[in-house]
């Protein structure tokens, strides 16, 4: 199930593992295979994670299983989980025709992952597992600067696409849009390639679903930042992409943590004390300060 420890080092190369956390990897991989019952609980979270490989809506419980590993494996046991997952994950996108450097780009985000790990507590780790079953149960896709994740309207936004006249309703097919952090910018440019991309992608390799919306569900289609930012600025022009996906007399979802950990990293930093550095920042840290909250947003257009 795991790849030997000399070739460890080169699976985890590919799946953009920091090379600070290489080495204690592969050491921790003589401790892991030693327990038969920290052996036992991976094969049991492989198998719930591949289980149904390619079906969407499934909720993997990867999380709570993660919590069970010995003390000794410590935040490292979920790499493992995915490193045993991997070729499962590699077969569903042969089997669906992914191209090779989009299965590498996708699954890459698990050395992302890692990256935000560090920042935030200064040590090796998974920060989100659970988030990562999207990738490795052939949900979601890296296409350019933006990931699309294969999904289903709720309730709300199937409303909202269906009162604008639009052949759609709560339960089709839909791609869930997502904005990976250490990417570079959120340029008109980039997003434009990456949804030309998506349009390309999903009509080739899912022909059986048929993808009319993309949706969003961010802090960065929060309107108020139009107040903060220039018009001209990505961001701005990123939310004028979207129709609103909710009644505009809904009651605001508080996501005062979402910008602080994604712009500075760690979402329980105290707002008095955020940096100013650039105009985002600003933003973010002087709209808190002020004694203003943000808000999750959320938004669709046609495909």
């Amino acid at each position: 199930m795991l790849p030997d420890a000399d070739t460890l080092p080169e699976i985890l190369l590919d799946l953009a593992v920091p090379h600070e956390d290489i080495n204690d990897l592969v050491a921790l991989r003589r401790t892991l295979t030693a327990d038969a019952r920290a052996m036992g609980l991976l094969e049991e979270c492989v198998e719930d994670l591949v289980r149904d490989i390619g079906e969407t809506g499934v909720e993997v419980p990867l999380a709570e299983r993660v919590a069970e590993a010995p003390a000794a494996l410590g935040p490292y046991f979920a790499v493992f989980v995915f490193v045993a997952a991997l070729p499962r994950t590699r077969a569903y996108h042969r089997e669906r025709g992914v191209p090779a450097d989009v299965s590498r780009r996708t699954l890459a985000d698990l050395g992302r992952n890692m990256a935000f790990h560090r920042r935030r507590r200064g040590s090796g780790g998974v920060e989100v597992p659970q988030w990562l079953t999207r990738h490795f149960r052939g949900g979601l896709y890296q296409l350019g600067r933006l990931q699309f994740e294969r999904a289903r309207l709720g309730q709300r936004s199937g409303r909202a696409v269906a009162a604008a006249g639009l052949d759609a309703a709560p339960g089709d097919p839909c791609l869930n849009l997502h904005i990976p952090d250490f990417h570079g910018t959120l340029s008109p440019a980039a997003c434009d390639r990456s949804l030309r991309l998506a349009r390309e992608f999903f009509a080739r390799h899912f022909p059986w679903e048929r993808h009319r919306v993309a949706v969003c569900h961010s802090w960065l289609l929060d309107p108020q930042l139009k107040r903060h930012l220039d018009p001209d600025s990505n961001i701005v022009r990123f939310q004028e992409r979207f129709e609103p996906g909710r009644d505009p007399g809904e009651e605001p979802e508080p996501a005062d943590t979402e910008p602080v950990r994604f712009v500075f990293g760690d979402p329980d930093l105290p707002a008095a004390g955020l940096p100013r550095r650039t105009s985002l920042e600003r933003a973010v840290g002087d709209h808190l300060r002020a004694g203003g909250h943000w808000y999750m947003g959320h938004g669709w257009f046609r495909l």
